[in-house]
């Protein structure tokens, strides 16, 4: 990444497919021809509408563009491949969003969703760094090395890491936890940009340069 590339980092999605397309034709307005990278924070599926079309637009996104777009794994896509891995798990994702994914992709069950989608997802990494910032879906422990090693921590991680202000070396751009508010909860050292989309609020991009911190802008739609 030059110092002129902006990052447009994008919180959690949700199902939430006419809101991401009109939060990438904002980006692209934005970026007035720019050059930019865009960094996804996970949770595509899960309790919105039609989580099928958000991982289509995304995977079409990377094959557009492989080395500008970054899509994480959040917590939701984890829970989805746990129901294929460990007996007892699909009651826990039903429960948590996974009916309307299911209905989406107009499947009865996880093993019918089609095996791209789900190697894909299988595939998503759970971090990415540029100079300037880490990002992950959840967080990281306080205590722990930098970045941090844990998988299931960059997944699921609330407290301490919310409540403490801590140091990482590198500003943390995350989501997970959703700001009833509708904006995004901008601190010294991390910025949430969960602002609640399948909730009926924003679904928004914090905007970075090459400078160190917080987004310099945060470019946010609402559903109309």
């Amino acid at each position: 990444m030059t110092a002129e590339t902006l990052t447009y980092a994008i919180g959690d999605i949700h199902g939430c497919a006419d809101l991401l397309d009109a939060l990438l034709e904002r980006i692209d307005a934005h970026a007035a021809g720019r050059a930019k990278k865009l960094v996804f924070l996970g949770d595509y599926i899960d309790r919105g509408p039609d989580s099928a079309r958000v991982i289509e637009t995304l995977r079409k996104l990377q094959w557009r563009e492989p080395d500008d777009v970054v899509c994480l794994m959040g917590n939701h896509e984890a829970m989805l491949l746990k129901t294929l891995q460990e007996p007892g798990a699909l009651d826990h994702w039903l429960a948590n969003g996974g009916t309307a994914t299911l209905a989406s992709f107009d499947a009865a069950g996880p093993e019918e969703i089609p095996g791209d989608v789900l190697d894909w997802v299988e595939g998503l990494p759970t971090l990415h760094a540029d100079p300037q910032r880490w990002y992950v879906h959840a967080g990281f422990r306080p205590e722990a090395e930098v970045p941090d090693p844990d998988r299931e921590v960059h997944l699921w991680m609330r407290e301490p890491f919310l409540s403490e202000e801590h140091d990482f070396g590198r500003h943390v751009v995350h989501g997970h936890t959703p700001q009833t508010r509708g904006g995004p909860e901008l601190k010294r050292f991390r910025t949430n940009l969960d602002t609640g989309a399948v909730y009926g609020n924003a679904l928004s991009a914090g905007v970075f340069s090459g400078r160190q911190g917080r987004p310099e802008e945060i470019l946010s739609v609402r559903a109309s």
